[in-house]
C-alpha cells in the first residue's frame, strides 16, 4: 500500500518495518515527528521521551547491548549533548542494530545555530546515510539497521528541515521481527578502558574501510557474498552515477540532489547516499567522465574538502555557493547562469511574521514583571526566549539548553553581585540540563535567583510530554517529577511556587529574592494556554481607558493599536485576564460583564 508521508513519518515507518524495539529521544525540531509517529505504533515498540539526548543515546546503546534494535532521534544541537556516549559507542560497536537520527536545521528556522552534523559522524568514525526524499527515508532507515548489525557499528542517519518536513509517496511494507540477540558478557568490547579502546579504535577503522569497499562493489555491480554484506543491503546502490551531458558533473547528496535535478536536469550527477565514508575511488572515476566537476552541498564543504584533498579536481564548490542557509533550485540556476523560469526570482524571502508568545501564555506575566523591574535575565532555550523581543525586551542572553543557570552563576562571580539578577528556564529545559547547574550553585555557595517556568509541557517543539508533565510519550499516565521537592532535596533552602499571572505578588517576590544574600528558586506554575483552555471569555477595553498603554507592555498578540489607542482583537483574545491585572484604571473587563460596550 502506498501513502503520502512526511520524511519524518517515513523514517518512523522504516524503523518500524526494520523491527526496532526501543526508541529513546528528546524532542527537537525538525526531528520530533519521528518519535511521535513511533509512539503510535503499539506495544511492539517501547517509545520514550528521555530527559535529554545524552540519556536517549545511552538508553539506545543499552538496548543494543541487550540484543534489540534501537533508535535515538534528536536535532543537530542535541547531538552535541549526546556526543559523549555517541563517540564511545562508535568504538565499542553494537549487538542489536543501533541508529542515531539527527536532523540539521540549515537556515536556523528553529535553532540557535547552523551545524553540520556530518562532522560529528566523521569524527566518531561511523557511517552516515543521507536520504534525498521520503521514500529513501524509509528505505535508508531499514538499511541502516542492517548495516549496523553487519558492520558492528553505530549508524548516523542525517536529515534536515526540508527532508524531514517534505512529503512524498511511500510504499508501506510489513514489519519484520528480529529476535533479540542473546547477551554475552564481553568486557573487552563494552568496557571503555584505555587498553580496550586502543584495540576497538583499530576495529573501527577496519569497519569503515570494509564499508567503502562493499559500497564500491555494489556500485559497479560486483555480487557480494553473505559474509560481506546482508541481503537487505546487497543490490541497493547507496551511491549512484547518473550520466547525462558530460559537460557538467555534480557530486551532491540529500535535499541538494532534488535541487540539482530541478535546476540542471541534463547534468551528470554522482548522488551520494552514504556520505561517510566517501567512495573517493568512484568519485574519481566519475570525475574523469565529465569536463567540469562541481560539488553542491548545503552547510560546510564536508564533501568538497575531502574530494579536493584526494587530488580530484573540483571546478566549483563553495566559491559558487554560500555556507549559510538553505539552497534552492533557483540559486543553482543563477550560479550556472541559467535564466530563471518566468515570474520567478532567486529570492527566498517571504512576508515577515514575527514570532510571538501566544495569547494566554503563562510566561507573559513573568516577563512583564521582569521588564518592569529592569532585571538582568540570563535566558534559555524555549518559547520564553521570545521575551527578548519588544515590547518586554526582558532577556539578556540565550545560548543553549540549561545554560542560563551556569551563566547566572558565572555572572555573579564576575561582578560580585546577584542583585536584580535571575536565570530563567522552562520545566523541560530544567530537567534536560538545568539540574546539574543548580547543583553546582548549591555546592559552590552561589547567590542568585533561578526562575523555573513550569507550564507542564515541552512547548517549544510542539507540546511533547516530559518527566514533570505526568504523562509518557504515548500519552499514558506516568509519575510526575516534583520540581519543588527536587530543588529542596539538592539543598536549595528558599523555594517558592507562584502563579505568574499574580503579577503584584510575583513582583514583590522577585524583589525580595533578588535582594536575598542566598540562593533561591521561584517556580512559576501555570499550564500552557495551548494545552489547557483558558476559562475566560474575550475582554473588552471600556471608556475608563486613559491610554496609558500599560496593557501593551504585556506583549499579547490580542492587544493592538487602533487610531492611536489600544484595543482588543476579540477573535484572538482567550480571556486569560492578565491584561485586567496590569491595567491601573480597571478599564478592561470581560465581555461577560461588559456586553454591548465597544473597544476604544
Amino acid at each position: 500500500m502506498k501513502r503520502i508521508m512526511l520524511g519524518n513519518e517515513a523514517f518512523a515507518r522504516g524503523a518500524w518495518e526494520a523491527g526496532v524495539k526501543v526508541v529513546s529521544s528528546y524532542p527537537g525540531t525538525p526531528s520530533t515527528e519521528v518519535t511521535e509517529t513511533l509512539a503510535k505504533c503499539g506495544d511492539e515498540v517501547h517509545v520514550e521521551w528521555a530527559p535529554n539526548e545524552k540519556v536517549g543515546v545511552e538508553v539506545a546503546v543499552g538496548a543494543s547491548i541487550g540484543g534489540a534494535r534501537a533508535l535515538s532521534c534528536m536535532k543537530h544541537v542535541g547531538l552535541n549533548v549526546a556526543a559523549d556516549p555517541f563517540f564511545t559507542a562508535a568504538y565499542n560497536g553494537v549487538t542489536g542494530g543501533l541508529v542515531v537520527l539527527v536532523a540539521d536545521d540549515n537556515g536556523c528556522h528553529s535553532s540557535q545555530n547552523e551545524q553540520d552534523s556530518r562532522y560529528h559522524g566523521r569524527g566518531a568514525g561511523v557511517p552516515i546515510l543521507e536520504p534525498a526524499d521520503p521514500t529513501e527515508c524509509k528505505d535508508y532507515m531499514k538499511l541502516a539497521f542492517d548495516m549496523s548489525e553487519k558492520y558492528d557499528t553505530v549508524v548516523l542517519m542525517r536529515s534536515n528541515t526540508r527532508i524531514s518536513h517534505s512529503r512524498g509517496i511511500v510504499e508501506e511494507d510489513e514489519r519484520v521481527e528480529h529476535d533479540v540477540i542473546p547477551y554475552e558478557k564481553n568486557f573487552r568490547k563494552y568496557v571503555a578502558m584505555p587498553a580496550m579502546a586502543r584495540v576497538n579504535h583499530v576495529k573501527q577503522e577496519q569497519r569503515l574501510a570494509q564499508i567503502v569497499e562493499d559500497a564500491h562493489n555494489i556500485a559497479v555491480g560486483v555480487p557480494l557474498g553473505s559474509d560481506d554484506i546482508t541481503a537487505a543491503v546487497e543490490g541497493y546502490p547507496l551511491n549512484k552515477e547518473e550520466l547525462n551531458d558530460p559537460e557538467i558533473g555534480i557530486v551532491t547528496s540529500g535535499i541538494c540532489y532534488q535541487y540539482v535535478k530541478e535546476a540542471l536536469p541534463n547534468a551528470s550527477v554522482f548522488k551520494l547516499g552514504l556520505v561517510n565514508p566517501l567512495p573517493l575511488q568512484d568519485i574519481a572515476a566519475f570525475a574523469k567522465k565529465v569536463n567540469k566537476l562541481y560539488v553542491i552541498e548545503e552547510g560546510n564543504p564536508f564533501l568538497e574538502e575531502q574530494i579536493r584533498a584526494a587530488g580530484i579536481p573540483v571546478h566549483g564548490g563553495k566559491e559558487l555557493f554560500t555556507i549559510q542557509g538553505e539552497y534552492s533550485a533557483n540559486m543553482i540556476r543563477k550560479a550556472f547562469g541559467i535564466e530563471l523560469p518566468e515570474g520567478e526570482t532567486d529570492s527566498t524571502d517571504a512576508p515577515g511574521r514575527p514570532p510571538l508568545l501566544c495569547a494566554g501564555c503563562p510566561h507573559k506575566g513573568l516577563f512583564y514583571v521582569l521588564s518592569k523591574l529592569k532585571t538582568t535575565v540570563m535566558g534559555d532555550i524555549g518559547c520564553y526566549t521570545l521575551a527578548a523581543l519588544a515590547p518586554t525586551n526582558a532577556i539578556d542572553t540565550t545560548m543553549c539548553m540549561g545554560a542560563s543557570i551556569g551563566m547566572e552563576h558565572g555572572f555573579e562571580k564576575a561582578t560580585g553581585s546577584s542583585k536584580n539578577l535571575v536565570a530563567v528556564l522552562g520545566d523541560s529545559t530544567f530537567i534536560h540540563s538545568g539540574i546539574t547547574g543548580l547543583v553546582n550553585m548549591v555546592y559552590n555557595e552561589a547567590k542568585g535567583t533561578v526562575i523555573i517556568l513550569d507550564n507542564r509541557i515541552t512547548g517549544m517543539t510542539g507540546h511533547q510530554q516530559n518527566p514533570a508533565s505526568g504523562k509518557n510519550a504515548k500519552g499514558e499516565p506516568a509519575p510526575a517529577l516534583d520540581i519543588y521537592t527536587l530543588c529542596r532535596a539538592i539543598g536549595v533552602r528558599n523555594v517558592f511556587e507562584i502563579d505568574p499571572f499574580d503579577v503584584k505578588e510575583l513582583e514583590q517576590l522577585i524583589k525580595e529574592e533578588t535582594e536575598r544574600d542566598e540562593l533561591s528558586v521561584i517556580i512559576t506554575k501555570r499550564p500552557c494556554a495551548m494545552i489547557v483552555k483558558q476559562p475566560g471569555v474575550p475582554n473588552v477595553i471600556t471608556d475608563k481607558c486613559k491610554n496609558c498603554r500599560q496593557c501593551m507592555k504585556v506583549g499579547c498578540p490580542a492587544i493592538a493599536m487602533k487610531d492611536g489607542r489600544p484595543y482588543i482583537i476579540r477573535e484572538s483574545c482567550v480571556g486569560c485576564g492578565l491584561c485586567t491585572r496590569v491595567c491601573p484604571f480597571d478599564a478592561i473587563e470581560s465581555t461577560a460583564r461588559g456586553a454591548g460596550k465597544e473597544d476604544k
